[in-house]
């Protein structure tokens, strides 16, 4: 049996975190979960963990300011922003993909992050790819 991909949740709101926690536990991922940006760094720093996924409109930190960080700490993890894309593409972050919030479905996000952790970052072994590849920005809509 595969080890479980472990996906650290971030949302202010606590309602919508446990239906996204139980969402994903309920399609075989193991669930972190964080209300702030400070917790997120915390959990984020002291476990081994495969994809992020986080809200923009959080209070104190945002969603954008909190990948910034959390790319500091680990940046070959693939994260995700929950946001309005219209209004988060003129505001700088390190987002590896960005979801619009209200409006993706539960199949859409289940295979965006299907896609995402099963990415590898870095260049692989015998690989002539460079150490810094170019990001690219995904947006789903």
């Amino acid at each position: 049996m595969r080890p479980k991909k472990i996906i650290l949740a971030v949302d202010d709101n606590e309602q919508e975190l446990s239906v996204l926690a139980f969402m994903l536990s309920t399609n075989g991922y193991r669930v972190l979960t964080a209300t702030n940006g400070q917790d997120a760094i915390g959990i984020f720093s002291e476990n081994a963990v495969d994809l992020v996924l986080a809200d923009e409109g959080m209070p104190q930190m945002n969603g954008g300011q909190l990948l910034d960080r959390l790319k500091q700490i680990a940046g070959h993890v693939p994260m995700v922003l929950f946001c309005d894309p219209a209004r988060v593409a003129a505001q700088p972050h390190a987002a590896d993909a960005l979801l619009p919030k209200k409006t993706c479905t539960p199949v859409e996000l289940l295979e965006r992050i299907k896609i995402m952790s099963a990415r590898k970052r870095g260049p692989r072994k015998g690989s002539t790819r460079s150490a810094h590849p170019q990001h690219q920005l995904a947006i789903a809509s």
